[in-house]
């Protein structure tokens, strides 16, 4: 973990103030107005615009206070194009749908360059217990807090001969992910977990464990993406931005929908499309 991010660890555990603190956090309630604010939307690849269309309708639906900046960004893309950073930067928040890291080549991932070039150092995954779901493991409420853009995230790829690329990793960082993610099935399935990327300026909210799963071709084709993660994940954007009437709302809403367990994605051992998944949302909301 980066010195840099005890700060926010201090503030997110305590109610004591930080002392001496230069920049805000990210993550932290700042004052607003209520405004309508604008949030940079990035669909993705896969799955991405199934679940990121599921939150645009609900988001649609509850009348909330934001409105959305779509861009196309697509993983094979050499740079997340200067528009779309122009507009995180402009904005502070993001909600971002996976997108596919290239194998090979030396090709750093766009998720790592938004990460690094944003200055994104925390990962924040809520992994927890929904009524309803079972789960072998009860009483699960666990926040994972990670470094997000140094050791084996770091990028250092290079091609050593042509076909075979040697990259440069540390694993202790590794391990906040493996810990993320296995938190996540303890908890219920990386398909309900939501989370988020955050610095002191901006934040990137994004399905929590094993976020930039862009899902596999049958489940684009059969549109049965679990929608669930990403809701959640903008339930706390919603939170960040200071409208939690409207995350308590969304949140209580996907919750009834997973307890009453009529309409669940295969993941949740289930046959529901994700179109069916969010209408059953809608319904909750009223």
């Amino acid at each position: 973990m980066a010195r840099r991010s005890v700060p926010v660890l201090k503030q997110l555990l305590s109610n004591s103030p930080i002392l001496n603190q230069t920049r805000s956090v990210t993550y932290m309630p700042r004052p607003g107005d209520g405004a309508p604010r604008a949030v940079t939307l990035i669909p993705g690849d896969g799955i991405g615009p199934l679940v990121t269309g599921a939150v645009e309708q609900v988001m649609e639906a509850m009348h909330a206070p934001i409105y959305f900046e779509r861009y196309d960004v697509h993983g094979d893309m050499k740079r997340v194009p200067e528009e779309v950073m122009d507009s995180i930067r402009k904005n502070k928040v993001c909600l971002k749908g996976g997108l596919a890291t290239p194998m090979g080549g030396g090709v750093n991932s766009l998720n790592m360059q938004l990460r690094k070039e944003l200055d994104l150092y925390a990962s924040l995954v809520n992994c927890f217990n929904l009524p309803g779901l079972p789960t072998r493991h009860e009483n699960v409420d666990i926040v994972v807090i990670r470094e997000n853009t140094e050791g084996e995230y770091s990028g250092l790829e290079h091609e050593v001969v042509p076909g075979v690329v040697e990259s440069l990793k540390v694993t202790p960082n590794l391990y906040g992910n493996l810990v993320a993610n296995t938190a996540a099935g303890i908890a219920g399935g990386t398909g309900v977990m939501p989370g988020g990327n955050v610095g002191a300026d901006h934040a990137i909210f994004e399905q929590g464990a094993s976020a930039g799963n862009v899902g596999n071709d049958k489940l684009v084709e059969q549109k049965k993406a679990n929608p669930v993660a990403l809701l959640l994940s903008s339930a706390m954007m919603l939170r960040h931005l200071q409208f939690p009437s409207f995350a308590d709302r969304l949140e209580n809403a996907v919750e009834q929908v997973i307890k009453e367990g009529k309409y669940r994605t295969r993941d949740l051992g289930g046959q529901s499309t994700t179109q069916e998944v969010v209408d059953a949302v809608l319904a909750a909301l009223d």
